[in-house]
């Protein structure tokens, strides 16, 4: 009977040691796996505290930021929403006929492309796509455990103004709505969100959380509270309102993306209180989205989640708002094509700042990396993990692309070209940010900049990518 007990007492003995060391085991597999938030901003551009500017109120951005690594030269490699989020989620350029405008699909585009959210999932982590990642919800269906969107009945608080968008197709461009944050697309967005993390920390799995925030696009409602941030008579139109006889007439357009809104005028600059008005809106959006992150981020920490979780934050390309008299995105001017882009890595960011040239397909092979996974041959960006462990980039170019405009970015010069199909250039344009950060002084026709065109012409094609005419 004792020599009975003794043997069931060492099995037992031997299960539960095994059983520690196996937790033990899925514990260490998850750490070397660690978790990522994504988080996607629609139309955000770096008019925010940690790169400068002042007035914008998101104390959860900035208190993000200062965990983060701050990119002060991250630009978009096409300014338009859909094409920007299919090159990023496939690491690959956007050519004369991929990644277009902003209704592509990455599944018709490039449906042979392994993406980012599918890689993850190939390798053993969960991917929940929440909110607006790809331009349509659908896409990339194969990539995700699961595709989560609000109903878009919440752009408006209003039902007066959801039936007038129901029958215009746009509807007004602002609300001023005083209603609890979840009333509208981005409040839901963030519960929704919160709730993934409280199932996932139960899982064993590491996981690829999306978070597709939809402001501060138009149009520009948010709760009351947010708007009372903001004294009106204080905004101004920016310095840049101005469209100069140097600058070729292909780098404006008619932002008929507003010009759609209610009480927009179809053609002209916009009415000075009108355009202060959308100033004002798009600040109060960015202090509403600041805060749906923030709640995200407080669960995360809650949770206990942020010791094994990168966070990454990006916009999907910038954004006008009076620049060049310009609204909208759809340019080649740097005010579409910056973008803000932050990381925090635990253990290693703490708010530093790099003013590397980071191109927007360099995400998809940094967050492989970190994820200890290789990426595929179709991927085109370059890993800045060299950055975030300190080291210095060696790389000081972009190549961004709107349509028939191609800008290569190299160290402080912004040179541009329209080109048609055989990549023969019709027009240009050149600014030098060191003396012109706000583009103003087209350098491109000058003949003391002759030779300097002709190499970065040469350079833009060498860089824009082998497939770019194909």
């Amino acid at each position: 009977m004792k020599q009975q007990f003794l043997k069931m007492f060492v099995l037992s003995l031997v299960f539960t040691v095994s059983g520690i060391c196996q937790t033990t085991t899925q514990k260490n597999v998850k750490s070397q796996n660690p978790n990522i938030l994504f988080i996607a901003v629609d139309d955000l551009r770096p008019e925010l505290n940690f790169y400068g500017a002042n007035h914008i109120k998101s104390p959860n951005l900035d208190k993000l930021a200062g965990e983060s690594l701050i990119f002060e030269r991250a630009y978009c490699n096409v300014p338009v929403c859909g094409a920007s989020r299919a090159s990023l989620m496939t690491g690959a350029r956007p050519t004369r006929n991929r990644f277009i405008d902003a209704h592509v699909k990455k599944d018709e585009d490039y449906p042979e492309a392994i993406s980012l959210p599918l890689l993850l999932k190939q390798n053993g982590y969960q991917t929940i796509s929440n909110g607006k990642i790809y331009h349509y919800g659908n896409d990339d269906a194969k990539a995700w455990d699961e595709i989560w969107q609000s109903s878009r009945r919440w752009r408006y608080a209003f039902e007066e103004n959801f039936e007038l968008r129901q029958k215009t197709g746009r509807g007004l461009p602002v609300e001023i709505a005083d209603v609890h944050d979840s009333i509208y697309m981005d409040g839901k967005l963030a519960l929704k969100v919160i709730t993934d993390l409280q199932k996932l920390k139960q899982s064993n799995q590491p996981f690829f959380l999306t978070m597709g925030v939809a402001k501060p696009h138009l149009p520009f409602n948010a709760p009351k509270k947010y708007w009372d941030l903001y004294d009106r008579n204080e905004i101004e139109l920016p310095e840049s309102y101005v469209q100069p006889e140097t600058t070729p007439k292909q780098a404006f357009h008619n932002f008929g993306e507003l010009r759609q809104y209610e009480k927009i005028p179809k053609k002209g600059d916009l009415p000075e209180e009108l355009a202060k008005e959308l100033i004002h809106g798009y600040y109060a959006c960015v202090s509403y989205i600041d805060a749906q992150i923030g709640l995200v981020l407080d669960e995360l920490k809650r949770l206990n989640l942020d010791e094994n979780t990168i966070v990454i934050l990006w916009g999907d390309h910038g954004w006008n708002l009076g620049d060049h008299k310009l609204w909208c995105k759809h340019i080649n001017f740097e005010t579409a094509l910056r973008t803000p882009l932050i990381i925090k890595v635990p253990g290693k960011t703490t708010g530093q700042k790099t003013d590397a040239i980071t191109e927007y397909i360099d995400i998809y092979p940094t967050l492989a990396e970190l994820a200890g996974l290789k990426s595929p041959n179709s991927v085109e960006g370059k890993s800045f993990v060299p950055i975030i462990n300190g080291q210095k980039s060696d790389k000081n170019w972009a190549v961004s692309k709107f349509k028939d405009g191609v800008t290569l970015i190299k160290d402080q010069l912004f040179y541009t070209e329209w080109t048609d199909d055989a990549g023969v250039a019709y027009a240009r344009m050149l600014f030098d940010h060191k003396t012109d950060p706000l583009e103003i002084d087209n350098l491109a026709e000058k003949p003391s900049y002759k030779n300097t065109v002709e190499a970065l012409s040469k350079e833009l094609r060498e860089k824009w990518g082998e497939d770019f005419l194909k």
